[in-house]
């Protein structure tokens, strides 16, 4: 093959994106991608993941940066195959996931001439991009430019808020070539450094006003998704003696004395929820998918304070009184110390008559309430012979191994388990929270699978029938790449979270099961087994954690097909939550 400058290009591009930290690339077969598609597989440092479906790939490409903090590549052809990577690429723009989208595309001179497969990819996915660059047909006499706009692409992924980037890569005959020699490396210290890619330091917050304001007083500790340092947040707790409101996908879920996991239960009820209003509230990262928790916040009249890396805006209610561009980790890190060890500190608050902690007996009262909570909730839910989805989303956190990664499909999965799982250790819950779809659930799991090549780190999806379907094709050679998954999937034939929302009692039957209820009549253990998957039905509630358990302990790829009924989800439900109610009440 005779050297090109295009083979050149794409060959420089690859070996300044691995120095800058990339270590995957997910390739979907195409013609016009050749160039960089022979770049990337001539590389070894990088691992290259080939998919068919563009859709799933950028979502498994997604789930690598999910759970690596790092972008991968995602590459596609021309045409209809880039458009088939927006879903991904909004989601990474919500969530903040880093992702790197190239798209080959045909040169100048074949656009708005009829070409096939040609499209409009300028500036293709809007603002939903943190970067986007067409440079032009690849050309010699800009070699000099080729590293800086690579080594700005990764940076710019990584910026604050991290996200997506969009590299547009128009590329003419021939497509396939070999490379010449690149063009210098910078030194490591010369990459692009338009963009602080560093976390906000809590220098920068008066952390001193922050302890006046929060000393002494009736507070809550809101934890979301993006949390860093779990721990450095129930030292905070500890040093305040405030409870922390823990989402599961913040990783603060521990069982630690100001856990509190059944907040949605306690919140329920008007008079509890009264009582336990608070002083003063720090939100850290994103809100909780609790809708409950949300209106309680909305009603507070408490100060509310947001910590959050980048400064986004998590406010639907518009109840925040201020916002506070840091890392939530080192912000509860820095305050702890400031309440404990600063000058005067314990001094200053005696004379003010505050103290330190929080009033006599206001977190025992709230682990006392979630204590019982969890008391009643474990005794009704063993007390059905029938398999539920609350005890799935139970068992499955319970079930999988240490250092294992749990990733979360959207509507009632993420909801059961925020609802209904018990506090433990060593378990990254993650989720596809930033637009809250049900798209590319199992590819995201594929690619946090990829990540996690420990041996001992298992990655798990639980998720719904519907999400499951929507995203089979993440099934495509899924056996072949040598990951640890289990995929347990609640069928209950149609779109559950239907059932619980006012169309279900507002609708005639046949017609909430046409729009909403949606019954898809798969045999899901017929399509695994046409994957060369096995699939393995739990009938029985005793069944189900051990059958984790040995998935897990198994490796490879297993689904788990649990079966239940949409009706029926809504009165167990129903009887769930008036037992915690009542319990808290009383």
């Amino acid at each position: 093959m005779a050297v090109t400058t295009t083979a050149t290009f794409c060959a420089t591009l690859v070996d300044e994106w691995v120095r800058a930290g990339v270590t995957d690339a997910v390739v979907c077969p195409g013609s016009r991608s050749t160039p960089m598609a022979l770049a990337l597989a001539a590389d070894d440092r990088v691992r290259l993941h080939v998919h068919h479906d563009e859709r799933a790939a950028a979502f498994m490409a997604l789930g690598l940066g999910l759970a690596t903090g790092q972008p991968a590549v995602v590459l596609t052809t021309s045409g209809t195959a880039a458009v088939e990577l927006h879903p991904a690429v909004v989601e990474a723009h919500h969530a903040k996931v880093p992702l790197l989208v190239v798209t080959a595309d045909r040169p100048p001179e074949l656009r708005d001439v009829g070409a096939p497969q040609t499209i409009d990819q300028q500036h293709l996915y809007g603002g939903a991009v943190r970067w986007f660059l067409d440079p032009g047909v690849p050309a010699d006499e800009m070699r000099n430019q080729w590293r800086s706009l690579a080594s700005r692409s990764v940076a710019m992924t990584l910026a604050s808020p991290p996200g997506p980037v969009h590299l547009n890569l128009p590329f003419r005959d021939p497509l396939v070539g070999e490379p010449g020699p690149l063009p210098a490396g910078r030194p490591r210290d010369g990459a692009w450094h338009g963009v602080a890619t560093r976390l906000p330091d809590a220098a920068e917050v008066d952390v001193a006003a922050l302890a006046d304001a929060c000393a002494g007083r009736r507070g809550v500790i809101v934890a979301g998704g993006g949390i860093r340092d779990a721990e450095a947040v129930h030292a905070l707790a500890a040093t305040l003696r405030w409870p922390v409101l823990a989402d599961p996908r913040s990783g603060c879920r521990l069982p630690r004395p100001a856990t509190i996991s059944h907040f949605d239960a306690l919140l329920r009820v008007p008079e509890v929820a009264a009582a336990l209003a608070p002083d003063i509230v720090l939100r850290l990262g994103a809100l909780p998918a609790s809708k409950v928790l949300g209106q309680w916040l909305a009603t507070l009249d408490a100060w509310q304070i947001a910590l959050e890396a980048d400064g986004t805006v998590y406010d639907p209610d518009r109840s925040l009184n201020a916002l506070l561009a840091v890392d939530p980790g080192v912000a509860c890190e820095r305050l702890a110390l400031e309440l404990r060890d600063g000058p005067e500190s314990v001094d200053r608050y005696a004379v003010e008559g505050d103290g330190i902690v929080a009033p006599d007996g206001w977190l025992e009262q709230w682990a006392h309430l979630d204590a019982e909570a969890a008391a009643v909730l474990q005794t009704s839910i063993v007390a059905h012979t029938e398999i539920t989805e609350p005890a799935v989303a139970r068992d499955v956190v319970a079930a999988l191994p240490e250092g294992s990664s749990l990733v979360v499909s959207s509507s009632m999965p993420v909801r059961d388990v925020e609802w209904f799982s018990a506090p433990r250790e060593h378990l990254e819950v993650l989720a596809n929270r930033g637009a809250n779809g049900i798209d590319g659930v199992v590819s995201t799991a594929v690619g946090v699978a990829l990540a996690n090549r420990r041996a001992d780190a298992t990655t798990a999806v639980l998720i719904g029938d519907v999400a499951f379907l929507h995203d089979s094709n993440a099934l495509l050679g899924i056996v072949a790449r040598g990951i640890d998954l289990v995929i347990v999937v609640i069928d209950n034939d149609g779109g559950g979270i239907f059932s619980f929302l006012p169309q279900a009692g507002a609708l005639e039957a046949s017609r909430f099961e046409q729009l909403f209820g949606t019954p898809h009549g798969v045999d899901i253990e017929t399509l695994a087994a046409a994957h060369r998957i096995t699939a393995t039905p739990v009938d029985q509630p005793r069944d189900l954690r051990p059958m984790i358990e040995k998935a897990a302990a198994a490796g490879g790829v297993h689904l788990v097909v649990v079966r239940t009924d949409r009706a029926a989800n809504v009165d167990v439900h129903d009887e769930l939550h008036a037992v915690m109610a009542d319990a808290v009440s009383r």
